[in-house]
Formats: structure tokens, sequence, C-alpha cells
């Protein structure tokens, strides 16, 4: 798997549905290789419309540079050469075991060395079956599976394609604490192993800081806080963006945050 080492550049993006902005002229610093990024925020702050326009599925205008590439003026193809997405939405009924989708992803995949041997694209997809926790499964027919075991499916083959960003919208939502962490460290050890720039979706804002390099709290389409955990989760952040009172404090793993009550809308 190839080694990334290009930054990302996210500047004043604008985009929303039927009309009705949902995010103007949104700007973010440089994401670095290897670096994981978590969006967080209320419903309807903004953050799924932002993936998909990262991932090219929904027009936007401003400016989104992947090294020396404007991602935003690629044809859907060329785009999808460099940055992969993992909805939250998943498909129910595919008539395909968890390794035939994922040997599919591989062979799928714009990068794919087309002389790669059928063995070799064995390999490499049963090698990110075992590492997502689902290797009991990998016969399985996708359609027989649990939400939560579909949701390591799609993972799977998210990561198989060894893409130089990630896109996962509330990877973890259906899982159990014991894969929620599982998921958590593997996103974070592949980051830093291939140089990948992740950026999430996620409500649980204690996984959120205890995993993500940065934090990037939406509120109504805007950068209510952006930088890392103890930065961007605060206090402030509680009452203004989340309408709850309550105190933020760091942890060796973290953060803690206790909630006293909830404030009026």
């Amino acid at each position: 798997m190839a080694l990334h080492d290009e930054k990302l550049v996210i500047s004043d993006i604008s985009t929303g549905y039927s009309g009705r902005k949902i995010i103007e002229n949104l700007s973010l610093p440089a994401i670095l290789p290897g670096q994981v990024v978590s969006l967080i925020g209320p419903n309807a702050a903004g953050k799924t419309t932002l993936l998909r326009s990262l991932a090219g599925l929904q027009q936007a205008h401003g400016s989104v540079q992947l090294g020396h590439r404007e991602l935003l003026s690629l044809p859907l193809a060329d785009h999808a050469r460099h940055v992969t997405y993992m909805p939250q939405s998943l498909p129910q009924r595919v008539a395909l075991s968890v390794l035939e989708a994922v040997i599919g992803a591989v062979r799928a995949s714009p990068v794919s060395d087309s002389l790669e041997s059928d063995q070799a694209v064995l390999e490499r997809a049963m090698d990110v079956i075992e590492r997502v926790g689902i290797g009991h499964l990998a016969m399985s027919g996708l359609d027989s599976l649990s939400g939560g075991q579909r949701q390591l499916a799609s993972l799977a083959q998210a990561l198989v394609r060894s893409p130089q960003v990630l896109l996962l919208d509330e990877p973890i939502s259906a899982l159990d604490l014991h894969y929620q962490l599982r998921v958590m460290k593997l996103v974070r050890d592949l980051a830093r192993e291939m140089g990948m720039i992740i950026l999430m979706v996620l409500h649980d804002l204690t996984i959120a800081a205890r995993w993500s390099d940065r934090i990037v709290v939406l509120s109504g389409g805007k950068v209510a806080a952006d930088g890392p955990p103890a930065e961007a989760v605060t206090d402030r952040v509680l009452a203004d963006v989340y309408r709850v009172s309550g105190r933020v404090s760091p942890q060796n793993a973290g953060l803690h945050i206790d909630i006293d009550d909830i404030l009026p809308l």
C-alpha cells in the first residue's frame, strides 16, 4: 500500500439543496497526511453535506485542494482515485459474501493494479477483513448480516481501497462498545501507517476526543470551533452549539464531559 504525503485544504466551500444554502464560505486549515479529523455538531449542522461535497457527490463552490489537485474540478471517476466515501446508509440487499464484496472493492478501485494476482488480492482483502474484526464473517452473505456487521463490512470495503482521503459518515453508529473502540483504533493506526487523511462524522464527543487529532465543530453550516480536542470541545461549545450546560476536563485518553442541564433552544 502506498504512503500518502499530500495535504488537504478546504477553502470557501458553499453548497446546499433546492436553492437553500446548508454550508456557506466554509474554510479549514490544512489537514495533514496521517491526521484523523472528526466532524461533530448538532443535527442539520452540515456534517454529512460537507462530506458529500468533499466526495464529489454534492455540487459545491469553492476550492478543495489535495496537493496540487483541485478536486472540485475533477470528473467523478478521477475524483474517486483519491477520495473514498462511506455513507451512513448502507445497501440492505446485496447477494455477495463479505469476502466477495471486499475483493470487488479492490478490483473496482481506480488505483487497482490490474497485474496484481488473484492470490495477492485475496490476501489483501482478508488482511483488512481480519483487522476490522470480521474474519469469521468472510463467507457470510451481506444480506444475512446485522446492521452493525454490515457497517463493518462496508468499512472493510472502504479501507481496502487505500485512498488518500477517507470520508466516514457515522462509521460506528450501529456498533457495540468493543467494535466502536476497535474501529476507532484501526482507523487511527491506518492513518498513521499510510499517511491517509481521515474525516469522519461522529456524535459521541468523548470518543471523538479520544481518537482524533483535530475536532471540527459545525453549527448552522459554519465552523464553531476547530483544533485539538481540548481546544475544540469546551464548556462554551456545549452551551452555544449543543444547548447544554456542563464541564469539560482533560483526561489521559481524551476528555471527560459532565452534563448538568439542558438549555433553552
